[in-house]
């Protein structure tokens, strides 16, 4: 291949005119430098030369390694630093000379691979030149192992994502991820395109470890083929937000991907036979479960609750999985929740949570490690913060924000808790002067029983 076969117009277009002229100015500098060494070196005899002393040697051996001309690096050392270029910067090298643009076209520098589809209209950044995508899906396709692409919340970018897709039929992809800048994207493209595209890839990839396609209308059908095809070797799924996928579709994973370690899904997937389909005897040890509780319209989803026995089945047959729970939900709609043990270990609630569940979370979920509580309202914590300080001796990471804590029984908190506690996040609106501390008082406190300064957050940090 010419170097010249992928259009350096086409690709200058699409990335910044300052990047080119500093990577220009980079090799003049170097080659400038080069040529000052070597008339150095070839002075004349008349010229006084160095006397030769202790450090000689080492002279010598620096004078050499300037000579070096660039292009006679070894490859693998040029693979490397390529590896580390952005696209644009990778292409303007590869037609420095010859050899570096053989490194160009060795597979490994295309095993990796994001594809950036951007519409002008609606976002900021640049996308991956579609020239420049033929070209890799033309001579790189089978090289192409961990694949992501990214758009932004047009339909169309999510169109040109599905029609790459359909394109990979030469490929061997080992991690795919389907990522959304905003919403709606794959969501509001159509429902048969996009199964079509994906099927592509989960029929001709045989050994499919990695997957994200979270808020996408990926199906049960289409499950199948996944399973058909890659039930050895899948590892990860991430399908959060996939409302076209059921409770049986996530339960066909489960019973045939023996190797599945880390799974994301929303609650209305979650059931007590997947939990138990997860703890076989013969599937591997589950090390990372997140849950994502959503309701949009209030009072129109029923969250039915899941046994205790099949949270038992789960935690026995895997003792360290992390099980991350984020809640997107209304007071009202809370009822079914940690009213029994809950093995929880990762807690964030993104809306207004009661007194009442906060209570419960402090009784029922002894595995609890992190926190965070975005929104409570007017009622003070007291009593709910040192239950939980109590009964869940693993808990390392607390965030507040938008409640309100009494400052003695915060310290009191803090106390139970002690250096365990490595991240501490309360807003300073969250603390409540009592007779026993004030505001300025209180980061002493805390600080002596952390063992490290700390001082309330002015805007929270998660």
């Amino acid at each position: 291949m010419d170097v010249g076969e992928y259009p350096m117009a086409a690709v200058t277009s699409f990335h910044s005119f300052r990047v080119n002229c500093n990577l220009q100015a980079f090799f003049r500098m170097k080659r400038n430098n080069l040529s000052i060494v070597n008339k150095i070196v070839q002075s004349p005899p008349a010229m006084k030369q160095p006397k030769l002393g202790l450090y000689s040697p080492l002279n010598q051996t620096l004078a050499y390694t300037v000579l070096l001309d660039w292009g006679s690096l070894p490859p693998h050392v040029v693979l490397r630093i390529f590896q580390y270029l952005p696209l644009i910067d990778r292409a303007r090298a590869s037609s420095v000379c010859r050899r570096w643009n053989e490194v160009f076209h060795i597979p490994d520098l295309w095993r990796r691979f994001e594809f950036e589809l951007n519409q002008p209209a609606t976002s900021y950044f640049k996308s991956t030149h579609p020239d420049l995508i033929q070209q890799i899906i033309k001579r790189h396709a089978t090289h192409l192992q961990y694949v992501s692409f990214k758009v932004d919340s047009s339909t169309e970018s999510a169109e040109a994502a599905c029609d790459i897709l359909s394109q990979l039929v030469n490929c061997s992809i080992q991690t795919l991820g389907l990522i959304s800048t905003a919403k709606p994207s794959f969501m509001s493209m159509s429902k048969s395109h996009f199964v079509s595209a994906l099927t592509v890839v989960f029929v001709n990839s045989k050994s499919l470890s990695s997957i994200k396609i979270e808020d996408t209308p990926v199906d049960d059908p289409s499950l199948k083929i996944l399973v058909a095809n890659n039930s050895d070797t899948l590892r990860l799924l991430k399908m959060s937000s996939c409302p076209h996928v059921s409770s049986d579709g996530i339960l066909c994973i489960a019973d045939h991907c023996q190797g599945l370690r880390e799974l994301a899904l929303n609650y209305y997937m979650l059931s007590d036979d997947l939990l138990l389909a997860l703890s076989s005897e013969t599937h591997v040890n589950l090390e990372h479960l997140r849950i994502d509780v959503v309701s949009e319209n209030p009072g129109q989803i029923e969250f039915c609750p899941i046994k205790k026995q099949s949270w038992d089945a789960l935690t026995k047959h895997s003792p360290g999985v992390n099980i991350v729970m984020y809640f997107f939900l209304y007071e009202e709609e809370f009822e079914t929740f940690f009213k029994e043990e809950t093995p929880v270990t990762h807690l964030y609630f993104a809306r207004s949570v009661s007194k009442a569940i906060l209570g419960r979370i402090g009784l029922n979920c002894p595995r609890l490690i992190e926190l965070v509580v975005c929104a409570n309202g007017l009622q003070t914590l007291d009593d709910e913060l040192i239950c939980i300080a109590k009964h869940c001796k693993n808990l390392t990471a607390l965030g507040l924000s938008e409640c309100e804590v009494n400052c003695s029984a915060f310290i009191e908190f803090v106390r139970l808790c002690g250096r365990r506690l490595t991240q501490l996040s309360i807003m300073e609106e969250v603390l409540i002067p009592d007779d026993n501390y004030s505001l300025d008082e209180i980061h002493n406190e805390v600080s002596k029983y952390l063992g490290r300064m700390w001082f309330p957050d002015v805007m929270p940090v998660w």
